[in-house]
């Protein structure tokens, strides 16, 4: 078993829902990541999705893509990227982590390294999972299998316009977990609907056997405690970004366990 079904299998052993924090990396400052992801799950998340800097973040709204630039202005990429996890793992070696990117930095890492070097190095990295927004699952059954190789799970985004025809296709190649995007649009954008996200989980678990974290528009204790109802995980991105980005650096890891904190008691509530 990987490190991510590991995590599930005991949550779902102790009836609790898994939280995952997302941080872009190298932000707000390039060397803060590592004891970020420290402070973290000592707040109590259980998988931490670490953002890969991109110029063009056609998912993120604008609180990502202000994170991502300013992580790019200080020389953040893949190769650092990677770093940041092997810093981690110096501590760590149970903490589930999935990169979360698109697909321009993970060719350019090939480009560079050589092919099939990503899912190498992301494996020996400590890296769990990957998920690549623009990469579609009927284009990735060889490049599932090599991150398989290496002990990396790919991971797929399903939306509320996914159809039934798309979620097999996700549920054919996808493992660790999906990421249901619970609105139409951005990271960061619109009101969350969990009237809604509860009428589609079903839906996607007609399909996907796997388990099934919710993103996109929970931003505080209340709206996660909604979401971890009913879904398997709780996403946590825009808000984390949004509070740390003016923060000192002394008190950015501070500011991110007190907020993480109550949306983890309110998820065991």
């Amino acid at each position: 078993m990987s490190r991510i079904q590991d995590t599930f299998a005991g949550l779902q052993a102790k009836g609790r829902k898994a939280l995952i924090p997302y941080v872009t990396a190298g932000f707000p400052f390039a060397d803060i990541t590592p004891a970020l992801m420290h402070g973290m799950v000592e707040a109590g998340a259980d998988i931490i999705e670490l953002g890969v800097p991109f110029s063009d973040p056609m998912a993120d709204g604008p609180v990502i893509q202000k994170a991502g630039e300013k992580a790019l202005s200080l020389g953040i990429g893949m190769v650092q990227v990677l770093d940041m996890v092997r810093a981690f793992r110096q501590r760590n070696q149970t903490t589930p982590v999935v990169l979360m990117g698109y697909a321009n930095p993970v060719e350019r890492y090939e480009q560079r390294h050589g092919a099939g070097s990503f899912a190498r190095d992301a494996g020996e990295a400590g890296v769990d999972g990957v998920l690549i927004v623009d990469y579609p699952p009927e284009e990735c059954e060889q490049f599932a299998l090599e991150l398989r190789t290496h002990g990396v799970d790919l991971i797929f985004l399903l939306a509320p316009t996914s159809t039934p025809e798309r979620m097999q296709q996700v549920a054919r190649v996808a493992s660790g977990y999906v990421y249901y995007v619970s609105l139409k649009g951005v990271t960061g954008s619109g009101a969350l609907d969990t009237a809604a996200v509860e009428a589609m989980l079903p839906r996607i678990r007609e399909h996907v056997k796997i388990p099934v974290g919710v993103g996109f528009g929970i931003r505080d204790a209340a709206t996660a405690q909604a979401i971890g109802r009913v879904a398997d995980a709780v996403v946590i991105g825009s808000r984390i970004i949004g509070l740390i980005e003016d923060q000192p650096h002394e008190k950015v890891v501070a500011v991110t366990v007190d907020f993480l904190r109550q949306v983890r008691k309110a998820l065991d509530t």
